[in-house]
């Protein structure tokens, strides 16, 4: 079982994940101060680890063909979601497949289409195999960012709210600390959607707690200085920010 990160295998992940292929491990030692033979290491550990796990182009595939990229959102059951995956994988043109943890939309498949009719036989093989698809919409424009937590210290934002990234459409994702006094604060996430704190469009999916990432369930207990990651694929309201920092 691999061991924890420390601070020096965060800003190596921090650096590569903001431009991997023009960042050398030199590069990073000036920045990290630390020498370039241990920064190798560091990464060489954090890939036989499986933290890092591979170093992808970004492709615009429209510019580079007049391809369509286009994100399907769709729902299984839990038992068989991992195995649907793995199938969908092999459907041509399918080239991202996303598990998502619990509720409707637990699988998102990215795909490339060299027009409309392509990613209707696309949709088509996706449902073949009993996925049923909920929710679609073309790509136009996709933004990265490397983990903000992971950076320079002295250079955090003060801003509860700390990053926020497009996925598709008006989808949303947002970082954002708990604070004292939260509606959400002391909840589980049950009891928050159970009493409406949470829109049903919402999704927290990820929980950062004292250097440790918790992937949530509905029993998980929000708590103050939590560093929350919230999604939705319609857009997120000042009111739901508000749940988390007011």
């Amino acid at each position: 079982m691999p061991k924890g990160i420390d601070n020096i295998d965060e800003q190596v992940l921090y650096y590569l994940t903001q431009e991997g292929r023009h960042t050398s491990a030199p590069d990073i030692a000036d920045k990290v101060d630390v020498s370039a033979p241990t920064i190798r290491n560091r990464i060489r550990h954090l890939e036989e680890d499986g933290i890092i796990r591979g170093y992808h182009a970004h492709i615009n595939y429209e510019r580079a063909d007049g391809r369509l990229t286009n994100l399907f959102i769709c729902t299984t059951s839990a038992t068989n979601r991992q195995e649907l995956a793995q199938r969908v994988l092999d459907v041509p043109g399918v080239i991202n497949v996303r598990e998502i943890m619990t509720g409707k939309g637990d699988l998102q498949i990215k795909v490339v289409g060299s027009d409309t009719d392509d990613l209707m036989r696309i949709a088509q093989d996706i449902t073949a195999l009993g996925i049923e698809i909920d929710d679609e919409g073309l790509i136009h424009r996709e933004y990265f960012r490397p983990y903000a937590q992971f950076g320079p210290r002295e250079k955090e934002p003060i801003s509860p709210v700390t990053g926020v990234a497009g996925l598709s459409g008006n989808a949303d994702v947002i970082e954002v600390i708990v604070k004292d006094g939260a509606p959400i604060a002391g909840k589980t996430l049950q009891q928050a959607n159970e009493e409406g704190l949470i829109p049903s469009n919402v999704l927290v999916v990820r929980i950062d707690r004292n250097d440790q990432a918790i992937t949530p369930t509905g029993e998980t207990t929000i708590k103050v200085d939590d560093f929350v990651t919230i999604h939705s694929r319609s857009g997120i309201t000042d009111e739901t920010l508000e749940i988390f920092t007011v």
